[in-house]
């Protein structure tokens, strides 16, 4: 090649060399800076470009399926304390709970000596019809044995439950029997009572339990009504402490019952969520019925919405202690893996304006769990002026003030009793020894237990048997020294709680509160003033401002 041709083509060969070089500096650059085959996508977010990445370069194989799982609790933990991820494993029997019923057995139990002991047999269930009694040791599912450390109550549950239909074999040990029993269960429904008692405190008053705002909480509700209808109630209770709360329709509803029409019960409101007003309707069969409502801290979510329209209306007295604090209102939301997250959508607003969510900081979820017991090492819990208010002041329709910010302030406070609790009596009820003696005991006399119809007649059958003596021996044997002083200041407690356990265990729910709520602090001044005709607020004596208003 002459020199003519070699000058002809340098500016062709120059320009190749750095079109390459551009070339091999732009891969060298992406595989090292970690964008190799562009994972980095500009129009994406920087949360799918770091899966991307970790998915393409981590150095060791990942499970990337995994590690989503773990991350969508982070993330929603940073935006408020209520926003929540369930994976699809945990979803189930988070819809059961709300539903009010799930597919299964009918039976309750608990681990004893790792055995799955059970403690009530529910009426009308499949475990009923074949036979099973309170007492009776679950030791095989399906011919494969479920005792021992290995199994854990979860796993026992997830043994026995199933689809409607389908059938599971039980082995049973039962006491007085000396070879194992075999039962063939057929699944049925199984209907998850949110009402826990419904009876006659007085002959002028009623009383009823909620533990839960489900599907079911109305109509079981209407139904309890009408039973206290029939014994010419007067007056009601309605107890809600330790309800920590479900679904926000069925306490609108229930608040319907008992309020004149026209009356704002709540109103819902979020950036993407436009003010929405619930407003009572005047068809409620019980709109002057005097009402007490009944809470604790304990108490959330729909409690709150159903005591704070009770008490900005004027329409009763709540009485206990100051409620939770949840004004935050969740909306849930599917994955295709049966997954779902409650995602905060709105906040909730009692009908004098007041938001009653407590204060919390966003990816603190320690500290705002840790709150009640806050309240508890300040003094709350024992007497009302250790309560801060510091929420901005509401006017409820009569004009009587009430707070923001911080759950619901009963209009009658009443405090915690701990005169007679001591380090003995904590130990003794935390350890479970309590719970292993009622049961031990329930098992042992439950024939006889069976013979007692009413309350009295139980009480008198136990203060023969010396409970709680035998029960100090009992746990004396199991590691817990009997401190014969601490017995005598706290026997009080250990006999309502030592008979609590044992009614629970041999009888039903409703006399079991029925019990407790004998000598209730609480019960007993909501009888007071609804025997006194004063549950129904009156508006106070000063005339409120225009700032006020």
């Amino acid at each position: 090649m002459n020199q003519n041709s070699s000058s002809r083509f340098t500016p062709i060969l120059l320009s190749l060399c750095l079109v390459a070089g551009i070339l091999i500096g732009t891969f060298y650059a992406n595989h090292f800076s970690g964008n190799r085959l562009n994972i980095i996508n500009t129009n994406s977010n920087k949360v799918n470009d770091l899966l991307r990445i970790i998915d393409d370069q981590y150095v060791d194989t990942v499970n990337m399926t995994e590690l989503v799982e773990q991350a969508m609790p982070r993330i929603l933990s940073e935006l408020d304390p209520h926003s929540a991820y369930i994976s699809a494993k945990d979803a189930e029997a988070s819809i059961e709970s709300l539903k009010g019923s799930f597919s299964g057995i009918g039976v309750s139990f608990t681990m004893q000596n790792d055995t799955a002991r059970i403690i009530t047999v529910i009426k009308g269930g499949p475990s009923e019809k074949v036979g099973l009694l309170a007492g009776d040791r679950i030791v095989s599912v399906d011919g494969e044995s479920i005792t021992g450390k290995d199994f854990s109550a979860d796993e026992c549950r997830k043994r026995m439950k199933g689809k409607k239909g389908t059938k599971v074999k039980l082995g049973i040990l039962r006491m007085g029997e000396k070879d194992i029993l075999y039962y063939t269960i057929v699944r049925g429904d199984i209907p998850m009572h949110s009402i826990e008692a419904t009876y006659m405190i007085n002959p002028q008053t009623g009383y009823i339990k909620i533990n839960t705002f489900s599907e079911t909480t109305y109509p079981e509700l209407l139904v309890a009504l009408a039973k206290l209808n029939q014994e010419n109630f007067k007056n009601l209770i309605i107890d809600l402490r330790d309800n920590t709360g479900g679904i926000m329709q069925t306490a609108i509803q229930m608040a319907n019952i008992f309020l004149p029409k026209n009356r704002l019960i709540l109103y819902t409101e979020g950036r993407k969520s436009p003010r929405e007003e619930y407003k009572s309707d005047g068809r409620g069969a019980f709109q002057s019925l005097p009402l007490v409502v009944l809470v604790n801290e304990g108490s959330a979510s729909a409690s709150e919405i159903f005591a704070g329209a009770i008490q900005d209306n004027d329409r009763g007295t709540i009485i206990g202690r100051r409620s939770f604090g949840k004004g935050l209102v969740q909306q849930p939301m599917e994955f295709r893996d049966g997954s779902l997250i409650r995602l905060t959508i709105a906040r909730y607003h009692t009908p004098s304006g007041r938001c009653i969510q407590k204060p919390y900081e966003k990816g603190h979820g320690k500290e705002y769990e840790n709150e009640l017991m806050e309240r508890y090492e300040r003094g709350e819990f024992f007497t009302q002026d250790s309560i801060k208010q510091n929420g901005p002041q509401f006017r409820t329709r009569l004009g009587r003030i009430v707070y923001g910010n911080g759950g619901i302030m009963p209009d009658i406070f009443i405090p915690e009793d701990t005169s007679e609790v001591t380090s003995y009596y904590k130990e003794a009820l935390i350890s479970g020894l309590m719970h292993q003696y009622a049961l031990n005991f329930t098992d042992s006399y439950r024939s006889e237990l069976n013979e007692l119809k009413t309350n009295d007649e139980l009480i008198r059958y136990l203060d023969r048997q010396n409970v709680v003596g035998k029960f100090a021996d009992f746990a004396q044997q199991r590691g817990l020294r009997r401190r014969n002083l601490m017995l005598y200041k706290s026997r009080r407690l250990f006999k309502k709680s030592l008979y609590a356990f044992i009614i629970n265990n041999a009888k039903d729910m409703e006399q079991f509160h029925e019990f407790i709520n004998s000598d209730d602090p609480v019960v007993h001044q909501a009888v007071k003033i609804l025997k006194e005709g004063k549950a129904t607020p009156e508006a106070p004596q000063e005339v409120p401002t225009k700032k006020d208003l």
